[in-house]
């Protein structure tokens, strides 16, 4: 499971993430006129050659900048994050982003695409368009990301940083929808990591805001991570990563058992007068076998 760490700026906060046992670290390219920083290519050096990934948002939506800074930073994902939809919560045109990342993908073909999909706070998404945003991206992006939207976000025509968790029905079907990975982002923090992801079983865990440093005001201080907090994050993760991997191994030896008592009872019907009752216990046990199966799927 892909534990993914933002905001990072500084070779000394991604080692600090790498030590933690961060898998992906994410940076952020503030201003198409100051695209060019070299503490933040610096931070995204530090984990070439190792196993873990590094990935930027580009808090512009102009292409040439996003090529440019492609070219500049080399990352291994660019992550797209763009609101897709007006204060209201209606799909705006959105032609022109996949239109991006076709030419991203065009262009920089050993990169990445983590694209943004925005979900509404708890009880609050019933008409809202998520899942018709994934259909739209799911061929021209390779990880999906939820993330929580509220109408008015803290940057503009961009998600995320909310501090909030976005409405867990709707990751939950996102999750079961999308044919790429969907990595559960959100209000993410380390006292409700573990219960979130054994609750919607996504490929990874995302956080910003909540693994971040506070101020005196006890407010969280943007480009500064506490790494107690991303350690325990990372912990947290791990236990669920385990719940849910055992899970499937009960699953998988449960459905097992159960296939061969369907065997057993289909090669026991007699060639004539099947009973009613030899009929439903088939049933039964392909009913039962259809329902685990289902969930160790959503797994």
């Amino acid at each position: 499971m892909i534990v993914q760490i933002y905001e990072i700026q500084t070779p000394g906060e991604a080692e600090g993430c790498i030590e933690a046992g961060v898998d992906h670290i994410g940076s952020v390219i503030l201003d198409k006129r100051e695209w060019k920083q070299p503490l933040v290519r610096d931070a995204i050096g530090v984990s070439d050659g190792t196993s873990v990934k590094n990935s930027i948002i580009p808090l512009f939506d102009n292409m040439d900048a996003i090529f440019r800074s492609l070219d500049y930073y080399q990352p291994d994902f660019i992550h797209f994050c763009d609101t897709l939809t007006d204060e209201d919560g209606d799909e705006v045109e959105i032609e022109r982003f996949i239109d991006i990342h076709r030419e991203t993908r065009k262009r920089f073909p050993e990169i990445k695409i983590i694209r943004s999909i925005p979900i509404p706070v708890d009880g609050s998404g019933a008409d809202f368009p998520t899942l018709d945003l994934a259909r739209k991206f799911e061929e021209v992006s390779d990880i999906f990301l939820t993330d929580t939207w509220l109408g008015r976000e803290p940057v503009k025509g961009f998600i995320g940083i909310t501090g909030r968790q976005c409405d867990r029905r709707l990751a939950h079907d996102l999750v079961r929808a999308s044919r790429i990975p969907v990595i559960l982002a959100g209000g993410l923090s380390p006292e409700n990591v573990y219960e979130s992801l054994v609750e919607i079983a996504p490929a990874g865990a995302d956080s910003c805001t909540l693994t971040n440093r506070r101020d005196a005001e006890g407010k969280p201080v943007r480009f500064r991570k506490d790494f107690s907090k991303v350690r325990r994050f990372v912990e947290e993760t791990r236990r669920a990563e385990e719940l849910l991997g055992n899970e499937k191994e009960r699953l998988m030896r449960s459905i097992a058992v159960l296939k061969e008592r369907l065997r057993d009872r289909q090669a026991a019907l007699p060639a004539h007068s099947i009973r009613p009752n030899q009929i439903l216990a088939i049933e039964e046990l392909e009913d039962e076998i259809a329902s685990k199966e289902a969930k160790l799927l959503s797994l």
